[in-house]
């Protein structure tokens, strides 16, 4: 996290630079509101989602699975498994699709559920981050310093150098 910080810092002080040294004032103006804005939803969704994860892995909700990925995309239900096909011998067709439609009723998720999972996208941070960016977007609209241009490229480069910061330390 903190490369992509020092990353941003660096983007962010030759932008200054190249505005000052093109004395381009509504330029500067745009690309800081933008960028500062762009990198706060950007940073408030990393910090919902670590949120979101880390306490579903202290509620255990996460479940704890033996197998390795290619049996995992081979056989997503564990249908081929050797426990369940001695299970399967000794139960007749009718009895299978029984227990597999009460499988499926199981697995159906609930309103509180899907509410639950989208705290990460109702989180304070993301939802104060947007307010500002869309504030800085009015600010800049209604006293006529809005140049569309500047304002995009400015929203663009947060994201991609996190994308990029990202895919270096894979």
């Amino acid at each position: 996290m903190k490369k992509a910080i020092n990353a941003l810092l660096i983007v962010d002080i030759g932008i200054v630079i190249f505005c000052l040294l093109s004395g381009q004032k509504t330029w500067l103006i745009n690309t800081q509101i933008g960028f500062i804005t762009s990198t706060l939803v950007m940073f408030g969704s990393i910090l919902s989602y670590r949120s979101m994860v880390q306490g579903r892995l202290n509620a255990g909700a996460i479940p704890d699975d033996n197998r390795d990925t290619i049996d995992k995309l081979e056989d997503p239900y564990d249908l081929y498994s050797e426990e369940q096909q001695r299970d399967d011998e000794d139960k007749t067709l009718k009895e299978l699709v029984k227990e597999e439609r009460k499988n499926l009723k199981k697995n159906r998720r609930s309103v509180w559920q899907t509410t639950k999972d989208s705290k990460a996208s109702l989180s304070f941070y993301r939802l104060g981050a947007y307010a500002l960016l869309i504030m800085g977007f009015f600010y800049l609209n209604s006293n006529q310093l809005l140049d569309i241009p500047s304002y995009l490229f400015s929203l663009i480069i947060p994201p991609v150098i996190l994308v990029i910061m990202l895919m270096r330390n894979k």
